[in-house]
């Protein structure tokens, strides 16, 4: 049988034609974790800094993730039309633009211009992660395509513990004043305390703008696989739109907006939870239990990974997403240490759930993998809408409480994990 375009792209990047490129592909796995857990830190100075309740710190989140649901659809047409570097390119940059808004939003102590940077840093990560995850699921057989998304994705953890790290050392100040002693102050000196504050996230963000762009020229000069375009030349293209008859698709886009949605919501609270539960426990201890949080999560995500060469992703889902849901609960009910190292382990059976999700949801989709990738990826608006439903749980009972949110989320997941056992394996031959 002729070999068709996409196979002869598959079969060069196998042999190393494109080393570069996918090199850079399994970086951007590291870019946006540190992105993402940076927020989590972020969560815990603006807290601090503008005196907000714990719903209001959730609009980090909530910006953030409403930028990865209205670009997605934006990501997805881009390369359509312009191949896989364009996308990255552009993720890139925008990403890079939000980190160096961050130098004015501290300037002007604005929380509101905070969040723009957020939605702007996070419509870029649409366009890397639209782009990185369906590339990394069509780079070889379609039987392995979940184990090999979950090795690419073994360097999200480590940006996500290098995002902690940044902002434990350089953006936590480990100073935290109760009501008495903000009280006793000047105005003059709450003022200065509070600007100190907002100001510690400026040189970071800077740095990390620059790194971005560096990467962004060395994607601009790199060749990418450009089987997307020549797909389009000898085959007609369906429309968006055929994505909402895919059933399977439509639960599997479900169970990320639940996992997500629980993944960002536990890490968002780690802190405020280690912080009300533990009193002992000082900002920068209570930070490192977030840490301790991804360190579990990257082990788990090797360990989980190189499972996957025995035991079926969809077995491993559905044990890792029920541990999931009792630890949640555990922290829910149990609260004080037991609750916090509860909720510090449910990170290492969470490793493997999005990377798996999103290679099983794009299994047989065929020419719609792109746009199904597109639709898996809006589905992240999951950690906006089920952080804010935890923050206003949080302020009507406890942060504890807010705990049952995310174990009810991992039920979906384990519903969706079910449901990919009793469906029939993918062939062999790809898409």
């Amino acid at each position: 049988m002729e070999e068709t375009p996409v196979g002869r792209e598959r079969a060069a990047t196998t042999r190393g034609g494109y080393a570069a490129a996918i090199t850079i592909t399994v970086c951007l796995f590291f870019l946006w974790g540190m992105a993402n857990n940076l927020n989590d830190i972020l969560i815990a100075q603006f807290k601090k800094a503008f005196v907000l309740t714990d719903f209001a710190t959730s609009f980090v989140q909530q910006v953030f993730y409403l930028g990865y649901f209205l670009f997605a659809i934006p990501a997805s047409l881009l390369l359509r039309a312009r191949g896989y570097k364009a996308g990255i390119v552009t993720g890139l940059v925008l990403y890079a633009i939000g980190a160096l808004l961050f130098y004015p939003a501290a300037a002007s102590s604005q929380y509101g211009l905070f969040l723009l940077a957020l939605f702007v840093i996070a419509s870029g990560l649409a366009f890397l992660e639209t782009s990185a995850n369906p590339l990394m699921t069509e780079l070889g057989d379609a039987t392995t395509a979940a184990r090999r998304l979950n090795w690419a994705q073994a360097a999200n953890p480590i940006g996500a513990i290098t995002g902690i790290l940044v902002g434990r050392n350089f953006i936590l100040s480990g100073i935290r004043h109760d009501e008495a002693t903000l009280a006793g102050m000047s105005a003059a000196q709450r003022i200065g305390y509070y600007r100190a504050e907002v100001q510690a996230v400026q040189t970071p963000y800077l740095i990390i703008a620059l790194v971005v762009l560096a990467f962004a020229v060395a994607a601009i000069v790199v060749r990418f696989p450009e089987g997307e375009r020549e797909v389009a030349s000898t085959a007609p293209r369906p429309p968006f739109s055929a994505v909402f008859g895919k059933p399977w698709l439509l639960a599997a886009a479900f169970a990320q907006f639940c996992y997500v949605g629980a993944q960002v919501g536990l890490w968002s609270f780690t802190i405020r939870y280690a912080e009300a539960n533990v009193p002992s426990l000082g900002e920068r201890a209570a930070a490192d239990m977030l840490f301790a949080s991804l360190v579990l999560f990257a082990i788990g995500r090797f360990s989980g990974t190189a499972l996957m060469g025995r035991v079926r992703p969809a077995t491993l889902l559905l044990a890792f997403s029920i541990i999931s849901c009792a630890l949640a609960a555990i922290a829910a009910l149990a609260g004080g240490q037991i609750g916090l190292y509860a909720l510090v382990a449910a990170s290492f059976f969470m490793s493997i759930q999005f990377p798996t999700i999103f290679a099983l949801g794009v299994e047989g989709l065929g020419p719609l993998r792109r746009a199904g990738a597109s639709l898996i990826i809006m589905a992240i608006i999951g950690g906006a809408a089920l952080t804010a439903l935890m923050g206003w749980t949080s302020d009507h009972s406890s942060i504890a409480t807010a705990m049952l949110v995310p174990a009810v989320a991992f039920v979906a997941i384990a519903a969706f994990a079910f449901g990919a056992l009793r469906r029939p394996l993918p062939s062999n031959s790809g898409d």
